[in-house]
C-alpha cells in the first residue's frame, strides 16, 4: 500500500532541468532510500514533495490526496515532515524551544489566544511542552532541554532536527543525509535510530544518505537518480550490483569491469 506516490514528476529551472519525468512509490512503513552523484536532483525531489518548489509537471500523491501547489505548512500538516542536509536549528533557542517550533502546525490557539493568553491556549503550550520533552528523551537527549541548541555537539544537534520534524507527528519523514559529518561511532548510532523511528513509531521514511553502508543495511528499496533521472530501483543488492548504478558512481569503466567479472 503505497502512502506517497511520485508520478512522471519534472522540475525545471529555466533551461536547466533538475529531476525529469520521475516516478517513485513509497510503500507504508518502508523505508525507502533515495541515491545518486551530487546533482542528481535527490534534495530537489524533496523540496517538490514538501512544498518549497512547484513542480513544473506531474504530480506527487499522499494517501491519495494530490501535495501539488500546497504551502508547506499545510504538507507538514498532512502528515510530512523533513530534516536537511544543512541542519537548520533556531541555534540561540533552547533544545526544548526548538522542538515546540516543530509542533506549531498542530497547535490550534489562534491570534486571539495567544494575546489574551486563554486557559485554552496556556493548557495547549502546556501539553506541547510535556510532548516536547518526551521527544527529547526518545531521541536520546535526556537533560538537555534548557540548552541552547548551537552549544549541543553535532550530533546531538542532528537528533534535535529529527526531534523537531517528530514534534509535528508525521506518518512520512524525510531525512536529508541525517550521518553527513558524524564519525563512525555516531553513523552507527544514527543508523540504528533510524531503524528504530519505523519499527517503534510505525513512520514511513524517505532518505537521502551518501554513505553507502548505512543505506544498504536499512533500506528496504532504493532508487538510484543521475541528471535527475531514476536509473535503477530495487533492493539494496539489486542496487549494490547493477552496472548503471556502477557506472554512476565509479565511471563506464568500472561498470565494464564489474560486468566482466560476473560473466
Amino acid at each position: 500500500m503505497a502512502i506517497l506516490e511520485v508520478i512522471n514528476v519534472t522540475k525545471q529551472f529555466g533551461g536547466l532541468t533538475a529531476v525529469s519525468d520521475l516516478s517513485i512509490s513509497i510503500a507504508d512503513k518502508a523505508i525507502y532510500s533515495v541515491i545518486g552523484p551530487n546533482g542528481a536532483g535527490k534534495t530537489t525531489l524533496f523540496n517538490c514533495a514538501t512544498g518549497f518548489y512547484r513542480v513544473t509537471s506531474g504530480d506527487i500523491v499522499l494517501d491519495g490526496d494530490s501535495l501539488v501547489g500546497l504551502r508547506p505548512d499545510v504538507i507538514a500538516r498532512r502528515g510530512i515532515s523533513r530534516t536537511y542536509q544543512n541542519i537548520r536549528l533556531f541555534q540561540n533557542l533552547t533544545a526544548v524551544e526548538n522542538v515546540l517550533v516543530g509542533h506549531h502546525p498542530r497547535m490550534s490557539a489562534g491570534w486571539f489566544g495567544a494575546v489574551f493568553n486563554t486557559p485554552h491556549t496556556r493548557q495547549e503550550e502546556k501539553e506541547a511542552l510535556g510532548k516536547a520533552r518526551e521527544l527529547l528523551q526518545f531521541v536520546g537527549l535526556n537533560g538537555v532541554d534548557k540548552e541552547l541548541a548551537k552549544n549541543l555537539p553535532y550530533g546531538a544537534q542532528r537528533r534535535l532536527e529529527i526531534a523537531r520534524a517528530l514534534a509535528s507527528e508525521p506518518k512520512l519523514l524525510f531525512l536529508d543525509e541525517p550521518t553527513a559529518g558524524m564519525n563512525p561511532s555516531e553513523t552507527s548510532g544514527m543508523t540504528e535510530f533510524i531503524k528504530q523511528l519505523r519499527d517503534t513509531l510505525g513512520i514511513t521514511i524517505l532518505l537521502i544518505e551518501h554513505d553507502m553502508r548505512v543505506v544498504m543495511q536499512i533500506s528496504d528499496l532504493i532508487s538510484v537518480l543521475d541528471y535527475g533521472k531514476k536509473i535503477a530501483e530495487g533492493t539494496p543488492d539489486e542496487i549494490r550490483n547493477n552496472p548503471r548504478v556502477i557506472e554512476a558512481y565509479l565511471g563506464r569503466g568500472a561498470a565494464t569491469q564489474h560486468e566482466a567479472q560476473a560473466a
